[in-house]
């Protein structure tokens, strides 16, 4: 990757969290902490408001936008196919909130990559080896996520054994995965 590229990469993921620390910067470019720094102050130097908190890491300062995105026609690919996974597998709210982004993205591509990414839209489909649509309640996903990141504690009715009736459990999620057509959350349960 050309300098020119990784300085512009390096401002979008500045765009993406609220801090990043420099040593995550230099994995992700395969680049030392110095040449970092040399990038950081590159972008300072073109007018780009970059604070630092040591010991922390990078951040923009709040209020500075970067234009609209460009993506390229890998990156397009990779959320189409993504949103015909999610249309499979995901809760009903949460395809929703997907293909809205969607249409946001697609409003900004140019008329080639518009092409493109209709024809990909066609071509490819996903489909469940059960046979079946993912069956949750709207929301779930969403619902799930949220408690998640704000750290709350929800309620769940959990399946109980031998037939008897499912228990209501208050429990805090730590993670959600998916592995072998399931959804799994993990967390603590009180």
């Amino acid at each position: 990757m050309n300098r020119i590229n990784r300085v512009t990469s390096i401002l979008i993921q500045l765009q993406s969290k609220k801090i990043i620390p420099a040593k995550e910067i230099a994995q992700r470019f395969n680049i030392s902490l110095r040449t970092v720094y040399r990038d950081i102050r590159t972008l300072e130097e073109a007018g780009i408001p970059i604070g630092s908190e040591a010991g922390k890491g990078y951040f923009l300062v709040e209020g500075f936008l970067l234009p609209p995105v460009m993506f390229t026609a890998a990156e397009v690919g990779a959320l189409i196919t993504a949103g015909k996974f999610l249309n499979c597998h995901g809760d009903e709210s949460f395809i929703k909130d997907f293909d809205s982004a969607m249409y946001k993205i697609k409003s900004i591509l140019k008329h080639g990559e518009k092409n493109y990414a209709q024809e990909l839209e066609n071509s490819i489909n996903v489909y469940s080896t059960s046979g079946q649509k993912n069956t949750l309640a709207d929301n779930v996903i969403a619902a799930i996520q949220t408690a998640i990141c704000n750290k709350r504690v929800i309620s769940i009715q959990y399946p109980a054994s031998g037939g008897q009736e499912p228990e209501s459990r208050m429990i805090e999620p730590i993670s959600l995965g998916f592995y072998e057509q399931n959804w799994y959350l993990i967390g603590f349960a009180g």
